[in-house]
């Protein structure tokens, strides 16, 4: 089995998608090496899924597919699908899936038909891993993770946090490291969260691990 993708792609999220083939198109060979130091909670995040067997899973932003490959072997049952506004990092994606079922698309993350480019309206399981700093419309992706939600799934959630317990001068500088690439923690995500649990009839479990460098949330549909 391997990784098919669908070359569908939303227009409205055009001009994001070229600024990031831009930043990532180099950058996709070393990213898995790099960001290992940094993009920290990621696995935990993954053992948390509690994916069973017949599950669904969607990542929204998957960019090189680290975490569907390591999710997909650790739930070898379930079934993986991964979107990405970036076609660079869907290279990478592809060949990190292979030997997996798993299909992958471009597409905006705020915008886009899960039954056209995959096949199903809805998921067991949503996952944004370091992907809602990046996306401009991050509320209404998290709106669209809502949307697809099936009944009793859940959407799990790990970003950069605000850093406002660890030392002042690694907040200022980290930040400044993070914009180079377009991305910008987002200080509201809780706030956002909340607001959509309340309108969409969802429970939220939220957390900001090692000193508030990260922050996680959950999102359960009875």
């Amino acid at each position: 089995m391997s990784a098919g993708t669908d070359t569908l792609s939303e227009t409205s999220g055009a001009g994001h998608g070229a600024r990031m083939d831009a930043i990532y198109g180099l950058q996709r060979h070393v990213y898995d090496l790099t960001r290992k130091y940094y993009l920290l909670g990621r696995d935990r995040l993954i053992r948390d899924l509690d994916l069973g067997k017949g599950g669904s899973l969607i990542e929204i932003g998957c960019g090189t597919a680290r975490n569907l490959a390591l999710a997909a072997r650790r739930y070898p049952e379930a079934h993986f699908c991964g979107i990405d506004i970036s076609a660079e990092m869907l290279k990478s994606a592809r060949r990190n899936l292979k030997g997996i079922d798993a299909r992958l698309a471009i597409g905006d993350a705020a915008g886009f038909d899960p039954q056209a480019l995959f096949g199903r309206a809805q998921f067991d399981r949503v996952m944004f891993s370091y992907t809602l700093s990046m996306i401009p419309p991050w509320r209404a992706a998290l709106e669209q993770g809502c949307r697809i939600l099936a009944p009793g799934g859940s959407i799990h959630v790990v970003d950069f946090g605000q850093q406002d317990r660890l030392p002042g001068w690694f907040g200022t500088a980290f930040r400044a490291y993070l914009a180079q690439f377009h991305v910008t923690p987002r200080a509201d995500l809780f706030e956002a969260g909340e607001e959509l649990a309340r309108r969409h009839g969802l429970t939220i479990e939220t957390g900001a691990p090692l000193r508030d460098y990260a922050r996680t949330m959950v999102l359960r549909r009875p």
